[in-house]
């Protein structure tokens, strides 16, 4: 009896422990307020669908690169799309709502971004559904639902399909497809944006269950020009469960030449690969992603944190694409859906530690729009090329004319350029820079030469700029403009000696002739006539890294101390605090770090599922550039790694005191592991 009882001791402590680790996995909300509700996004890179606190509802489905001229600003943004996973239930012709149901739990599974919802609907049923935006297939989602019965029961299950404001002559489709064993209904609309200038379009079908026996019969209705739906209804005998499933597509004419047939046909090869198999593939691709992680010992609620963050960083990008991300990813419309330098600076070099290949698709984004950011700089009279602060699909200037940023951030051009130095040094792949890299790198150094005003030895000013410190407009010799541009040029030279061509010897009389400003104590001081003023984000403590145009402990320290104080406790964007702790964590003050990762995103998460909006108190998630900081927090700083012209090596570092180690896996192309302890 005893020996018994070690056994179902052991066991239960087995169990216990499988739990804990499912829980860095899982992010549970229990109670749900709808009024204070802030989605969770799950999506693959190309289709982002924010969950809902109502019943079968999906707040709105984001599509990467589709963007057109309307609403604010004169400037493109993104669209919504269809929301193909809408949806609506009764039960013996009640419909279900949030009022008439009870025990309503939502998770996200971040190991396989499934999302799931489950209720009660009084004593007749138990409701469970999950969706999944599937990691194989860019453009389609899945849902799939079981329905328990309590007892006798009788349930009318649609698929309701319905435009977006924004959206124009709208089309709806409705089609069965009689194939043997088979028929494959097909609900689909297809709509224009609000300029003409793109064709919205999606598809979707319900997949039955061949163990319930014959399909049910789907029935179409038209509402009106926006809406429409299909439909089936069955019974389902007491303590019996249902289960069917809803696959759709949603693509754009920016996607593919005939959108409205792509949908159509995407929508059917995943009704015959049917739901296990959609699931597995899904499930294997993120499996994949998933040997890049970031595993920490010692404190489970950083664990699940740090795993939210690289999920949205992974959920917001993918490999194979020219498509790079929004500050807000593909969580909905904010800024626009624009690229910033928050992609180069901030996103991209975690993905470029843990997946090289994802990180490839960011800078063939700017790649494929060198030729925009030429014109851009004949057009300010400069030489090069210009890169404009925020970007959509073209590659022109897209910044709302009210904002200075346009014409006046011009370090956007350096943060691309070094994006791509340092593709080419975790990749070390010489026929990607000389085909690619090379191209950006010498025409962004050909600008910074004719940017510059040459005003004798060590004063190549740059004048009049908007500062990587957003706050500061207008301003003269900014710190990290002015050492951004120094390191463009220097990187650029260091290209043309790999590849044997020529550099212009101009680029390194300019480097070297850049101004950093100091204070008298010697504080790097952030521009010409900046006197200690608050600060909105990290400006000179950039040039410790990633420029590491500061490298004496000493001065990193000291400008570390002096603008650390000078940071707003409100309205400042989440990556300065994870700059911040990177910084400490490499002067091995591995506490002090930790305080300011604590910082840089605790105060900014919303309910129920902890998404990270840009400032403390702030309700705009998710701010996957915040998430990117970061990540870079525990990749470069508690990690110790550090990108190199050799590659990834590590330095030392310091953990908290309370994290026992930490090991990142799956870094750079031979998926190495880095372990600090």
């Amino acid at each position: 009896m005893k020996r018994i009882m070690i056994v179902l001791l052991a066991g239960c402590l087995l169990f216990t422990r499988q739990l804990a680790a499912q829980d860095k996995w899982i992010i549970k909300a229990d109670k749900i307020d709808p009024a204070n509700y802030y989605g969770i996004t799950v999506a693959n890179g190309m289709i982002g669908i924010v969950s809902s606190p109502e019943p079968f509802k999906v707040k709105n489905v984001v599509l990467a690169g589709a963007y057109d001229l309307y609403g604010r600003g004169r400037v493109s943004n993104f669209l919504n799309s269809f929301n193909l996973l809408n949806m609506y239930l009764e039960i013996n012709g009640k419909r279900i709502d949030a009022k008439n149901i009870s025990n309503f739990k939502q998770e996200l599974d971040m190991q396989h971004a499934a999302f799931t919802t489950t209720f009660d609907y009084g004593d007749e049923a138990s409701i469970k559904y999950t969706y999944y935006s599937l990691r194989q297939l860019p453009f389609t989602v899945l849902m799939d639902v079981a329905v328990i019965a309590k007892k006798q029961i009788t349930i009318t299950a649609a698929s309701v399909m319905e435009a977006p404001d924004a959206l124009k002559d709208v089309q709806n489709y409705y089609n069965e497809i009689d194939r043997p064993h088979v028929t494959i209904s097909l609900l689909t609309s297809t709509a224009k944006s609000p300029t003409g200038k793109l064709q919205l379009c999606a598809s979707n079908t319900f997949l039955f269950n061949e163990m319930h026996g014959q399909e049910p019969r789907v029935i179409h209705e038209m509402w009106d020009n926006n809406m429409h739906l299909m439909k089936f209804s069955k019974s389902i005998a007491a303590g019996q469960s249902y289960t069917y499933a809803l696959a759709g597509s949603s693509i754009t004419s920016a996607h593919n030449a005939d959108p409205l047939n792509e949908a159509e046909r995407l929508t059917m090869f995943a009704k015959l690969e049917g739901v296990a198999r959609l699931k597995q593939y899904h499930n294997n691709a993120w499996d994949e992603l998933w040997k890049s992680d970031i595993k920490i010992e010692g404190d489970e609620q950083a664990q699940q944190d740090v795993h939210s963050m690289l999920y949205h960083l992974y959920s917001f990008s993918r490999a194979g694409t020219s498509y790079s991300p929004s500050p807000m990813g593909l969580s909905g419309l904010g800024y626009n859906g624009h690229v910033f330098w928050d992609a180069d600076l901030w996103m991209f070099p975690a993905l470029l530690v843990l997946h090289p290949e994802i990180a490839h698709s960011l800078v063939e984004y700017r790649f494929e729009r060198l030729t925009e950011a030429k014109r851009n700089a004949f057009a300010h009279g400069y030489k090069g090329a210009m890169f404009p602060w925020e970007s959509a699909d073209t590659g022109v200037e897209e910044t709302p004319v009210w904002a200075l940023s346009g014409p006046f951030e011009h370090h956007i051009t350096a943060d691309v350029a070094l994006a791509a130095w340092n593709y080419y040094c975790v990749t070390q792949d010489k026929d990607w820079l000389k085909e690619k890299g090379w191209p950006i790198l010498s025409a962004t150094a050909d600008f910074w030469a004719s940017r510059v005003e040459r005003n004798g030895s060590g004063h190549y000013d740059i004048k009049d700029v908007v500062a990587a410190d957003e706050w500061a407009e207008n301003v003269d010799n900014n710190a990290f403009t002015n050492a951004a541009a120094s390191a463009n040029l220097r990187a650029a030279t260091a290209a043309a000696k790999l590849l044997g061509v020529k550099a212009d010897p101009d680029w390194e009389n300019v480097a070297q002739n850049i101004p950093v400003l100091k204070f008298p104590d010697g504080v790097t001081r952030e521009f010409a006539t900046y006197n200690g003023e608050g600060i909105k984000q990290a400006d000179v403590n950039l040039l410790a890294y990633p420029l590491k145009t500061i490298a004496d402990p000493a001065q990193v320290k000291k400008d570390l101390e002096y603008y650390e104080t000078r940071i707003p406790n409100e309205g400042t964007p989440a990556m300065t605090q994870a700059v911040i702790a990177l910084l400490y964590a490499r002067l091995g003050n591995g506490d002090k770090a930790y305080h300011f990762f604590k910082d840089a995103y605790e105060p900014n998460l919303n309910p129920p599922f902890r998404v990270i909006a840009e400032t403390k108190g702030g309700t705009n998630p998710y701010f996957a550039t915040g998430a990117g900081g970061i990540i870079q927090a525990m990749l470069m700083g508690f990690g110790g790694l550090d990108i190199t012209p050799n590659g990834i090596v590590q330095i030392k570092s310091k953990l908290p005191g309370n994290w026992k180690s930490v090991t990142i896996t799956g870094v750079g192309p031979g998926k190495k592991t880095y372990v600090v302890k």
